[in-house]
């Protein structure tokens, strides 16, 4: 029995994307110094183009927004179509005229990790925290880069990637064995910390995972339970995610 209540909208899939653009603009729009964060993968990157294209059509001042990436590919150039910083930068960045100095990505390369990844943390909290985290949702419950058996202490760090997607992005790279791939990303601890996080999930093949995420028991086995500790969680999925009884 689904005994727990979200703030949860449910939408044709055919307007995900653009419920999901809206929360974002919605935020824009009512706080001109917000610091959002996005997510990339499959079901991000829509949103991003809608939301770019609402900054345009409303021709909204964004001179004052941060946009930061939640998680990043390490070992790899930050030219690679399949960098966050790539992704991000041709979905929504460059359209909505966000300046150099307001967009923050974790890096791809660094000789210290712990270093650089407190760096980023501390960047945030220097422009108020994170005003507004949207997260999606992997079919193994991981959200960024933090995997099942992530410690919810976590704070900013560099990681492992599935197996699946490190021989991926090797092949699509030339990356030889010999050299280390991974992922760094904000850790459970920072994403907690976030004012307000926005949780997009589409697609049939994220329905039982979005049921165990919000009605299962809070686990590091699938990272993202932890949301429901979240005091101020906003779920959009669409028809096909939705995890009816």
């Amino acid at each position: 029995m689904m005994d727990k209540k979200y703030d949860l909208t449910i939408t044709s899939p055919e307007t995900f994307s653009a419920a999901c653009a809206q929360v974002l603009y919605d935020t824009i729009d009512a706080n001109p110094k917000a610091v959002i964060g996005l997510s990339t993968g499959r079901t991000t990157g829509d949103i991003h183009r809608k939301l770019a294209s609402l900054v345009r059509e409303n021709n909204k001042d964004i001179s004052g927004i941060t946009i930061f990436g939640l998680d990043e590919v390490t070992g790899v150039s930050p030219e690679y179509y399949g960098s966050c910083v790539w992704m991000l930068e041709h979905e929504c960045v460059t359209d909505m005229g966000i300046p150099a100095e307001n967009f923050l990505m974790l890096p791809v390369e660094s000789d210290d990790w712990e270093r650089d990844c407190a760096a980023f943390a501390a960047e945030l909290q220097r422009r108020g925290g994170i005003t507004l985290l949207e997260l999606g949702l992997g079919e193994n419950g991981h959200i960024g880069f933090n995997q099942p058996g992530t410690p919810f202490s976590q704070r900013a760090f560099r990681g492992m990637m599935h197996d699946y997607l490190e021989a991926r992005i090797r092949r699509e790279t030339s990356t030889p064995d010999e050299k280390e791939l991974g992922g760094v990303t904000l850790g459970i601890a920072d994403v907690m910390e976030s004012q307000k996080i926005l949780f997009c999930v589409n697609g049939e093949n994220k329905r039982e995972i979005l049921r165990k995420t919000l009605y299962g028991p809070v686990t590091t086995d699938v990272p993202a339970t932890v949301l429901q500790n979240h005091s101020n969680l906003q779920i959009i999925c669409d028809t096909l995610a939705y995890p009816a009884e």
